[in-house]
């Protein structure tokens, strides 16, 4: 059955549009995300399970957000703070944003240096090729090719839904396990406070907005960006939980109980249940492919932070030659935190404590943006019913979020 030449250009027009929501999903689903879920699932066998599969709506109505801004303001996230809020709000903003992006950036590059390790290839050799590798693609491409780039990169994710499946999990066991949650328990809240700051994060919220900016949407394209940012946080998440489910039946038998330290010992986990040899590989490429596309938004995102404090906010679609700036930026950011990552610091420790910050920093990020959407034109401003349902999830969010990060990382 051919198409219509109505249809026709409604379908293309809705893959043209498609791209930054998805993007920055598969970014979300990066070695953070990955070693929450992981130690969520080993530790606690299936209780941390709702509260990923609750994050799916929450995710999306925070991204879904970005994407009004974007297309009803035309500014980013950054410019839109300092026009609202005034140019020492602006610049407090992206002084924690850039927080954020180096705490992300140093963990997706010690995961990708982790996954050479366990393949005999010294952290020095991994990180100098990926950088320059990273480099060469976005010096020598346009922001559409670095995005089909990064989508590709990010469906090496699905592996994660194939070993949720072949692990076979006990689903009796993990329907009782549903209603046991240790809330008063400081570890129990830790790992939650590190499942919400993988999820929901500084650098997702500006990233989207710029990246719409930078492709050129326009309200026309409003329809098809929801639907990209949707299909994208069912994908997150979905995805975020079937390694959780992985880590249960691998590590605990679903009962939980056990600690994680290092990549290596994810990856002998997920070979219990696979293989040695097709366990760790489809691991490897699982997280490969999440920690490169984070790595590659993240960089953007500070590139496009520190060109707009500075006033020369500036593009993919430029040359290095005619955007140093920008280029310089990507370089610095990307080149520096693949120095610091040799540190010997557990990484798995250091993504639970980064992302629990990101957990701090979250009720800063849902004030702002909720604020900002009321300044909005016409259809676009959030109002009426919806308005106070936003406020209400927001507040509870953020309060969640304050109260398990805290008791997490004092108890």
């Amino acid at each position: 059955m051919s198409l219509t030449p109505d249809a026709g250009r409604r379908l293309r027009h809705l893959l043209a549009a498609i791209g930054p929501g998805l993007v920055v999903m598969l970014a979300d689903t990066e070695t953070g995300s990955v070693i929450a879920a992981a130690q969520s699932g080993a530790h606690w066998g299936y209780r941390m399970l709702p509260l990923l599969l609750i994050l799916i709506p929450v995710l999306y109505l925070v991204q879904e957000l970005t994407i009004r801004l974007a297309l009803g303001a035309g500014q980013s996230y950054g410019e839109l703070v300092r026009r609202r809020f005034g140019r020492a709000a602006g610049a407090l903003s992206t002084a924690l944003l850039l927080i954020s992006c180096v705490g992300a950036l140093i963990t997706q590059l010690s995961g990708l240096a982790g996954v050479g390790q366990m393949f005999g290839v010294p952290v020095w050799q991994t990180i100098s090729l990926l950088c320059a590798l990273i480099l060469a693609m976005v010096c020598t491409g346009s922001y559409r090719s670095v995005e089909r780039i990064a989508i590709g990169l990010g469906v090496f994710e699905l592996a994660f839904l194939a070993e949720a499946w072949m692990a076979r999990p006990d689903l009796g066991q993990m329907a009782a396990q549903l209603t046991q949650l240790p809330l008063g328990d400081h570890d129990f809240l830790l790992l939650a406070a590190a499942n919400i700051g993988t999820c929901v994060m500084p650098w997702t919220v500006c990233y989207q907005q710029s990246a719409m900016l930078d492709k050129g949407l326009t309200m026309a394209d409003l329809k098809a960006a929801r639907l990209d940012t949707l299909f994208g946080a069912i994908l997150c998440q979905v995805i975020t939980a079937g390694i959780l489910i992985v880590a249960a039946v691998a590590f605990g038998d679903g009962h939980g109980g056990e600690s994680l330290d290092a990549i290596p010992q994810l990856a002998s986990g997920f070979g219990h249940l696979l293989g040695p040899t097709g366990g760790k590989l489809l691991f490897a490429l699982a997280l490969s492919g999440g920690a490169l596309v984070a790595t590659i938004v993240v960089c953007l995102c500070c590139a496009w932070a520190l060109g707009e404090i500075s006033g020369k906010r500036q593009s993919l679609e430029r040359k290095p030659l005619e955007a140093p700036w920008f280029y310089a930026s990507f370089g610095l950011i990307l080149t520096g935190c693949g120095a610091l990552v040799a540190s010997g610091v557990s990484l798995v420790q250091l993504s639970i404590v980064a992302s629990a910050a990101n957990a701090l920093l979250l009720p800063a990020i849902l004030l702002a943006l909720y604020r900002l959407s009321l300044d909005l034109p016409g259809s676009l401003r959030i109002r009426g019913g919806y308005r106070w349902m936003l406020a209400a999830l927001f507040t509870l969010l953020a309060g969640f979020s304050l109260y398990a990060g805290i008791a997490g990382l004092i108890g």
